[in-house]
């Protein structure tokens, strides 16, 4: 996201609130499955070698993540929502690897591969956000807003969201809304310089 904003002249901010952790799993689950459906790309690591297998993603970040390691990949639109409906006749033997904190549940037996473990908010972060000027939180995931929401919390007023048309979002967005990073988790990026919010409509 910082590099796709680089040429706004807005000042970014790094402020992981959450790595990505391996836990325990059912390696064999995934490895003897018929295929796997991937609603993040952090779970693509943990679920062993594609070996040509299919693989539902998400959206396009997932996508090349699974095509990298080998899957034949199925790409969906973007969320979950809209890849549910790919999902219901696929029959028995698919497999659903996520993380411990899921934001949608599918048609077929998930396995927990990996944790969102929370991070504090970096001291630079909170010190932007104790300011008067506006600030711009990127959100990713339902986890990385109610982080967030929290962190923001902690240290000054409530933020008012704000949200991007649907149309915006698709044509300029092509991250996997619905997922953490794996090697860089959703994170806030504190942008000092950014334009003021829409006010409220009058009462």
């Amino acid at each position: 996201f910082a590099a796709r904003i680089a040429g706004l002249g807005l000042r970014c901010v790094v402020a992981p609130l959450q790595r990505i952790v391996p836990v325990p799993h059912d390696a064999r689950a995934l490895e003897t499955a018929k295929g796997l459906v991937f609603t993040s790309e952090n779970a693509v690591p943990f679920a062993g070698p594609g070996a040509g297998r299919p693989a539902f993603c998400v959206g396009p970040r997932t996508a090349e993540r699974a095509r990298a390691a080998g899957f034949v990949v199925i790409e969906g639109p973007g969320d979950a929502a809209g890849l549910m409906p790919m999902l219901q006749d696929l029959g028995p033997g698919w497999v659903h690897p996520h993380g411990a904190h899921l934001a949608a549940r599918l048609p077929m037996p998930g396995v927990v591969v990996y944790d969102q473990q929370a991070l504090p908010l970096p001291e630079e972060a909170a010190a932007l956000l104790k300011r008067p000027a506006p600030v711009i939180l990127p959100l990713f995931s339902p986890r990385a807003a109610a982080l967030a929401a929290a962190a923001v919390a902690a240290v000054g007023p409530s933020p008012r969201p704000v949200r991007r048309p649907p149309a915006a979002t698709t044509a300029t967005t092509s991250r996997d809304p619905t997922r953490p990073r794996t090697t860089s988790t959703p994170r806030p990026r504190s942008c000092g310089t950014s334009p003021t919010p829409p006010a409220p409509p009058p009462s």
